[in-house]
């Protein structure tokens, strides 16, 4: 019941993590990734997490108005904070605990069929509760996209395997726009888009100039 063309995206990006991650082989998931100071095995058990919470929070009802929405959510959350510092160091601990990827990725594949499923069968006007925050179940799964398709670039950063499918890209470049403000005036790719916009890559010279006042606002979320 929520936005067929985001339940399409959340489908696709969940299928595109699982697709990248079943052949890795016992050094690749120890190779680094977008998220500092993980490794693939790391961001996978990070994936996974955010998969449940997902769950969780589709049968969760708040009972009260959204407080935030599928833009204003990400500003919440900026790199640098002692809880993303907390965070990093919780995963890696209890990441090392598995033998291997393999237990990991099934649980994620599992969890994220049940989240899409969980989507679709959800009205995407319910208000409901995840991290504090609240928001109608059609914004948390854009939400949700965002997360997968960021994450997808960051496992590639060393692993050779294909980028994000475009749906899920586009609900990025979406969000982005929506948190600067208007459309981002420069001809970057999606790809490119999601990896300045989120800090992942730095700008340069040329692209700041070109961006003016708006540089400053970047990154508009890490």
């Amino acid at each position: 019941m929520t936005d067929q063309a985001d339940q399409e995206a959340l489908s696709t990006a969940y299928r595109d993590i699982v697709a990248v991650l079943s052949d890795v082989d016992a050094e690749e998931e120890w190779l680094p990734t977008g998220c500092a100071g993980w490794s693939v095995r790391d961001l996978l058990f990070h994936l996974r997490g955010d998969a449940q919470r997902a769950l969780v929070a589709l049968a969760s009802p708040a009972g009260t108005a959204p407080d935030t929405d599928a833009v204003s959510y990400w500003t919440h959350w900026r790199p640098g904070s002692d809880g993303a510092t907390l965070s990093r160091r919780m995963t890696r601990i209890s990441a090392s605990v598995y033998p291997g990827l393999r237990p990991m990725l099934d649980s994620f594949a599992e969890t994220a069929e049940a989240v899409v499923y969980a989507a679709v069968h959800t009205d995407p006007g319910l208000a409901v509760r995840t991290q504090g925050h609240v928001l109608r179940a059609g914004d948390l799964v854009r939400t949700l996209v965002v997360e997968a398709a960021i994450h997808h670039l960051d496992l590639v950063v060393a692993l050779d395997r294909p980028l994000p499918s475009a749906g899920p890209l586009r609900v990025v470049r979406e969000t982005l726009d929506g948190l600067l403000g208007e459309p981002l005036p420069l001809p970057w790719d999606d790809v490119t888009y999601a990896r300045a916009g989120t800090g992942r890559a730095a700008l340069s010279e040329p692209d700041r100039r070109a961006l003016g006042p708006l540089a400053e606002r970047l990154p508009l979320f890490g």
